[in-house]
C-alpha cells in the first residue's frame, strides 16, 4: 500500500464515512489542530525522557486520537470521543502536581526548561483546538470540557516540569 493516494490533490479530503469536504473545512481545521496538539505532546515527551507524567501524557495523546476520530466521522455516534471520566482524571492530576508546586504569585512566561517550553506550546495549540471545536455546529460538550481542562493541565505540567528539573519559571515583569 502506498502512502499517497492522490485523492486530495484537488484540495478536498474524505471524512470517515466517505463524504468529501474542502481541506479548509472547519471540521478538518479542528481535527487537524487536534493532531498538531498530539504532535507537540510527542515533542514535549521526547524532551523530558525521565518525566514522572509521561504515562499521563501518553494517555492524553490517545484521548486526542479519540477526539480526532469523532471529529472526522460523518456519523458522530460511530466514535464516542473522550469519556467524562478522563476529565476527572485530568483534574486529579492537576491537583497532584499543584500539591508539589509553590502557589502561583505572578504571571509566568512560557519557558524555563525545554520540557516546560514544549508543554506551553502544546497548551496554546490546545486553546486553539478548543476554539475551533467550539465553533463547530453541534460541538460535543465533553470534548469542549476536556480540551478546556487539558489546557489547564498543560499549564500546570509546564510548571511541574520546571520544578522537577530544578529550573525557575520565567516571571512576567
Amino acid at each position: 500500500m502506498k502512502i499517497y493516494t492522490r485523492t486530495g490533490d484537488s484540495g478536498e479530503t474524505s471524512l470517515l464515512g466517505g463524504s468529501r469536504v474542502a481541506k479548509n473545512d472547519p471540521r478538518i481545521e479542528a481535527y487537524g489542530t487536534i493532531d498538531e496538539l498530539s504532535s507537540f505532546l510527542g515533542v514535549a515527551r521526547a524532551s523530558w525522557s525521565a518525566s514522572p507524567i509521561d504515562g499521563q501524557l501518553a494517555n492524553v495523546q490517545n484521548d486526542l486520537f479519540d477526539i480526532g476520530a469523532r471529529l472526522a466521522a460523518v456519523d458522530l455516534s460511530r466514535f464516542a470521543g473522550v469519556k467524562q471520566s478522563r476529565i476527572i482524571e485530568l483534574e486529579d492530576a492537576i491537583d497532584a502536581m499543584e500539591s508539589e508546586l509553590a502557589p502561583l504569585a505572578n504571571f509566568i512566561l512560557p519557558g524555563g526548561s525545554l520540557a516546560a517550553a514544549n508543554l506551553h506550546v502544546a497548551r496554546t495549540v490546545c486553546r486553539r483546538a478548543e476554539r475551533l471545536v467550539v465553533a463547530l455546529e453541534g460541538a460535543h460538550e465533553t470534548t469542549v470540557r476536556y480540551l478546556n481542562r487539558l489546557s489547564d493541565y498543560l499549564f500546570v505540567a509546564a510548571r511541574f516540569a520546571n520544578a522537577k528539573l530544578g529550573i525557575a519559571d520565567v516571571l512576567w515583569k
